[in-house]
């Protein structure tokens, strides 16, 4: 095959003319290319079957449900809090922005060891030293001791906002991940409003330290179940395992060599496994370390340079942004609803504070949905009315609903708050914000991922780092910047900055593709240099 310009994030996914010489997904969907085309080893994670992605997907559901109520669980407690230590609110918050802080930059670290030395260890770390610093955080009296465990909370929870997406990404094939990105930012998004529903009865019932003490049990049976059930997805594809890009068939297979599942056989896509190999036994499974991760050749300082270089990348760079606007919008309520809620004319208890945060609960189930289901059919949807060719752009158009709830959502918080309307309509804003959460993590990531799939664990690290960013500044100017403009005006300001950030996917609707052309020589650079190093990216 001759030396083609691949661009990053233009595949050739759906085969209409049944002319690709390369394995093809079953159940409904024959025409669709497997992307990336999976090995012949059982223990490659894209040949498991459906029933041990789906325990996989379970452990992290639950990795990211216990860290991510540890990190929010104290929304709904922040005047109690500041009550019992003296810290003031703005010290809380500050606090908090420090932990958003960590959660990206520790990212720098925790991305790759996981890539060098295996992610079911970062894991089950990750997930101790949360339930350590639980049973601290209680006994924090000072602002620096505050400050402190919040630094420490985020950078031992980092892979949280990193690992995740990755992990699903070696299990999961182009045309199916969205769906299960979708139900991880479900889980995220999901347990930052979660925690405050807990916390808030909590507080009521056992005081404000138990609602840390019992997100450090939590983590414990969090750390038993993944010990147990959490598989290592690192796995070294053969480099001749070429993908079918930008109409590009494979080179030196013939159509016999490859399999089209069959949708009633049970085997799941991919499984078309060389007679002879056994997969590894359960006792295998549990190794905390594969001997494999320990001899691979050291590249962890390119691991931690790449994802600086990144922001040089435009696509990289708009995720990032995009990401952190559509969450810094829920931080901002965050970071007024405790007062809010619990001043007059509404005067609620720390449990209806919490209570509160069901409503955004529903409105990011219903995102997830809209970005995961509605996305993946989307997705196959344009590439089929584009001769089989997906570009990553595709999943952008789902932005649409933003442009209004963004802003519609903040105005009606912060407006209505400071008219006093009823209840309901605050409540309806915080759903309304919980949906464009969704939006926020699962399109953004999807659009970073798709664009430099090869690169993908090195470019997410980018995008998480400049949302910590943007999270820790407005964390730390959120309780000033609302005092000194006042709840109407600071909304009203937020609510115009929203839609504009917004308008931006429409610029990379038109010229998303050019951007990525343009990177092509960097691009193919840096995965050669990590081929050459043995590297090559399972997701």
């Amino acid at each position: 095959m001759e030396e083609t310009e691949i661009v990053p994030g233009t595949i050739h996914l759906v085969d209409l003319e049944d002319r690709i010489h390369a394995r093809h997904a079953g159940r409904g969907q024959r025409d669709v290319v497997l992307v990336p085309q999976p090995s012949n080893d059982p223990d490659d994670p894209l040949n498991w079957h459906r029933w041990r992605k789906h325990v996989f997907s379970t452990c992290i559901c639950v990795y990211t449900l216990m860290v991510g109520i540890a990190s929010a669980a104290i929304y709904s407690v922040l005047v109690p809090i500041s009550q019992a230590t003296g810290l003031t609110l703005d010290d809380l918050n500050d606090g908090t922005g420090y932990m958003f802080l960590m959660f990206g930059w520790g990212c720098l670290f925790w991305q790759p060891i996981a890539v060098q030395y295996g992610k079911r260890p970062v894991y089950l770390f990750s997930t101790l030293a949360t339930m350590a610093i639980m049973v601290w955080v209680p006994y924090t009296k000072t602002n620096g001791q505050w400050i402190g465990s919040k630094l420490l909370q985020g950078f031992f929870g980092a892979p949280i906002e990193s690992l995740c997406e990755i992990s699903v990404t070696d299990v999961y094939f182009t045309h199916e991940r969205g769906s299960y990105i979708a139900i991880y930012a479900l889980f995220l998004a999901g347990s930052n409003f979660l925690a405050p529903v807990l916390a808030g009865f909590i507080d009521d019932g056992q005081g404000w330290e138990w609602v840390l003490y019992w997100c450090a049990i939590f983590c414990a049976i969090a750390f038993v179940f993944l010990f147990f059930f959490m598989e290592e997805t690192n796995f070294q594809r053969p480099a001749n395992n070429i993908e079918v890009t930008d109409n590009v068939a494979f080179e030196g297979k013939t159509p016999n060599e490859f399999s089209t599942i069959e949708a009633s056989s049970g085997t799941p896509p991919g499984g078309f496994i060389s007679k002879g190999q056994k997969s590894k036994s359960y006792l295998q499974k549990l190794r905390v370390f594969e001997k494999e991760q320990l001899k691979k050749p050291n590249e962890l300082k390119g691991m931690i340079l790449r994802p600086l270089i990144f922001l040089t990348f435009p696509v990289v760079v708009f995720s990032g942004v995009t990401l952190g606007s559509h969450l810094i919008y829920f931080n901002i309520l965050n970071g007024t609803a405790s007062l809010i809620l619990s001043s007059p004319p509404y005067s609620f208890k720390s449990s209806f504070v919490g209570l509160s945060y069901v409503s955004p609960l529903i409105g990011i189930t219903l995102g997830s949905w809209y970005t995961g289901q509605l996305g993946d059919w989307l997705n196959l949807r344009m590439a089929r009315r584009n001769k089989g060719i997906m570009e990553s752009e595709y999943r952008l158009w789902l932005f649409c609903a933003s442009l209004v709830l963004v802003p519609g959502g903040l105005l009606l918080w912060g407006v209505g708050a400071a008219h006093r309307i009823h209840w309901f309509g605050l409540i309806f804003a915080m759903g309304t914000l919980g949906f464009t959460s969704g939006l926020g993590i699962q399109l953004s990531l999807s659009y970073c991922i798709d664009s430099y799939r090869e690169l993908s664990s090195d470019a997410v690290v980018t995008v998480i780092i400049i949302r910590s960013m943007m999270s820790f500044a407005v964390s730390y100017g959120i309780t000033p910047w609302v005092t000194n403009m006042g709840l109407q005006n600071a909304f009203i300001v937020a609510a115009f900055a929203g839609l504009v950030q917004v308008s931006t996917f429409a610029v990379f609707l038109i010229w998303g593709r050019r951007l990525r052309e343009a990177s092509v020589p960097r691009y193919k650079y840096y995965v050669n240099q990590r081929r050459e190093a043995g590297y090559t990216d399972s997701s």
